[in-house]
């Protein structure tokens, strides 16, 4: 099952949502914060105790070739590698371009009523 996903322009709104989430039973494990800063994504990550998309998420081949991508190369492969489509990532990474971070939560069935 496709990750829900919002977007957000406020890193507080965004770590309220998380904590709400959190709160109404959603494993930090489920939760994943991605944005084209990664000293926010890390920060914000931090602040909440939530993922960020990692090692553990991708596979290994798309971990190296990362290496040696644009950082919309590896956005792009990280969402698709955590359940987006190409075209949804291409979208999600334009909007990451714009300044917005992105909640991901791979627990949908809990997730939909809370968000």
């Amino acid at each position: 099952m496709k990750p829900l996903l919002r977007e957000y322009t406020n890193d507080e709104k965004l770590m309220q949502d998380v904590t709400s989430l959190k709160n109404q039973g959603i494993d930090n494990k489920d939760i994943y914060i991605l944005s084209h800063d990664d000293d926010r994504t890390d920060r914000i990550a931090n602040n909440v105790n939530a993922n960020t998309i990692g090692l553990s998420e991708q596979d290994f081949k798309n971990v190296i070739s990362n290496i040696f991508s644009k950082q919309g190369d590896e956005l792009r492969t990280k969402l698709q590698e955590i359940g987006f489509s190409q075209q949804e990532a291409e979208q999600y990474e334009e909007d990451m371009d714009e300044g917005k971070v992105l909640l991901i939560v791979t627990d949908t069935q809990k997730a939909q009523g809370i968000l």
